[in-house]
């Protein structure tokens, strides 16, 4: 969650009580129930009062708030997105390989710049949401189809590990053996920034040297990058989980949920093109 700055901007938010979301959603005035013969303030009488009073109280749906539901269901669209692009880029390249080798370029800076964007826009957008989700789809399209040519079943492989890795820390998560303290959460969040910049920095010498795993090649310093790359995109779906959770309880806006969703898929997906390049690595000894 501190990794993102919108998700930094929601904890924020938390920490106010979402004041300007509140007020959107107070209960509202007499005048908007005619129904119940609330015309003048003032002259209510005592029943109707009571009626007020022992009505239940709205839902979160009701009130616009983000519920697990609604995260679950925003998680399975851009997920779908991101399977049908992803499809659509491993025909493209199956097709025309160098297309594929476009795609798989720009899919990776495209996500990249579209992912600051989602992340330092001061307000969230479902669109550019959606887009980054398109991108992301073609550009795992186009990787996994070039890995799966030259390392047959690495693919099924991966995603097997991904799902397994999913499922597994989100049991750690639900039952506390891991715990997302501000601490932990302060940790990860360094780690990550860190690995980012190592990332690029792998990615320039990878292309000038033309050795696609970059730094420690095939060796054993590769595996242990691979394995350490593999350990952090698991522990960062902890901190994905940890947003879902703290949005639910303190009553964020339901807009939120698309950020959330987005969050997740791109943990996953990360994660997904870890476990790709840890196994490719490992065929290479």
């Amino acid at each position: 969650m501190a990794s993102n700055p919108a998700f930094n901007r929601l904890e924020q938010d938390a920490r106010t009580g979402y004041a300007a979301f509140r007020d959107q959603g107070a209960p509202a005035s007499p005048q908007a129930y005619p129904q119940q013969g609330y015309s003048q303030p003032g002259q209510m009488g005592h029943d109707q009062l009571e009626h007020m009073y022992n009505a239940p109280s709205a839902t979160p749906v009701q009130a616009g708030r983000v519920t697990m539901d609604d995260v679950i269901m925003k998680t399975l669209g851009l997920f779908a997105i991101v399977l049908v692009t992803g499809a659509a880029g491993w025909i493209i390249s199956a097709a025309n390989p160098a297309m594929g080798s476009m795609i798989w370029m720009g899919g990776m800076i495209g996500t990249l710049i579209l992912g600051l964007v989602i992340a330092f826009k001061k307000t969230l957008s479902v669109p550019l949401i959606v887009g980054y989700a398109v991108l992301e789809g073609f550009f795992v399209g186009a990787v996994s189809f070039f890995f799966e040519q030259r390392w047959g079943g690495i693919v099924a492989q991966a995603v097997l590990a991904t799902l397994a890795t999913f499922v597994g820390m989100f049991m750690a998560y639900k039952t506390g053996l891991i715990k997302v303290t501000d601490k932990f959460r302060r940790i990860v969040t360094m780690m990550v920034f860190g690995y980012a910049i190592f990332a690029v920095v792998n990615f320039i010498f990878a292309m000038v040297t033309d050795n696609m795993f970059g730094f420690g090649g095939a060796g054993w310093l590769g595996i242990a990058i691979s394995l350490f790359a593999v350990g952090l995109a698991s522990v960062t779906l902890a901190l994905d989980f940890d947003a879902v959770d703290t949005a639910i309880r303190t009553g964020a806006p339901q807009k939120y949920s698309w950020l959330l969703a987005h969050g997740i898929i791109v943990s996953l997906v990360w994660l997904y093109i870890e476990f790709l390049r840890l196994f490719a690595r490992l065929r290479e000894n």
